[in-house]
């Protein structure tokens, strides 16, 4: 698959199966992460990768209802970094951007071997970084579900990701969020 085709076939799908999560298959997420970019080449990402069916159910608390669709993920991954390891240029604080690109590489190697990497902002920062022992220093970014896309619609979705599963939502057009040579607003 090129990685056009990758980044097409993406999807944030929410009904998902269950798939084997193994050793080799962290590792193989991990190391395509490892190979983006970063300022300095300081690498400020940091994944915890939950797979432990018992500490998967001791999440579960941390979401809110509307992602309760979580429950079905094989894996889930906490992504998390904090500004004092990459570059801060002024107000430019790095290790946000970095973490992102490296959190794309994943789930592009993720979508790329068949399966859903979806990244969610809904969960309890505090109780997820208590219950995975991340220092209080770091933010956590994300938590991204890995599975496999289901034609069973889960139960706990609303009509709205309902929709989501079957069509991809629409796209902002070029002239909404591109420019060309200076930013001057599309009337």
């Amino acid at each position: 698959m090129s990685v056009s085709d990758t980044i097409k076939e993406r999807r944030a799908y929410r009904s998902l199966d269950q798939v084997s999560i193994n050793d080799n298959l962290i590792r193989d997420l991990a190391y395509h992460a490892s190979l983006s970019a970063s300022c300095n080449n300081n690498e400020p990402w940091h994944f915890v990768f939950v797979y432990d069916k018992e500490l998967l159910v001791k999440m579960y608390p941390l979401f809110p209802r509307g992602n309760k669709w979580m429950e079905q993920s094989s894996m889930i991954i906490a992504v998390f970094s904090r500004p004092g390891e990459d570059c801060q240029v002024k107000n430019r604080v790095y290790n946000l951007f970095d973490t992102g690109m490296a959190t794309a590489f994943l789930i592009l190697r993720a979508t790329e071997l068949g399966l859903v990497a979806h990244p969610v902002a809904g969960y309890d920062e505090e109780g997820v970084k208590t219950l995975l022992r991340i220092p209080q220093e770091y933010q956590v970014i994300t938590l991204i579900n890995i599975g496999k896309h289901s034609d069973k619609i889960n139960p706990y979705l609303t009509d709205k990701q309902i929709r989501s599963e079957s069509e991809r939502p629409p796209r902002k057009k070029f002239d909404e969020f591109a420019y060309l040579n200076l930013y001057k607003p599309y009337s």
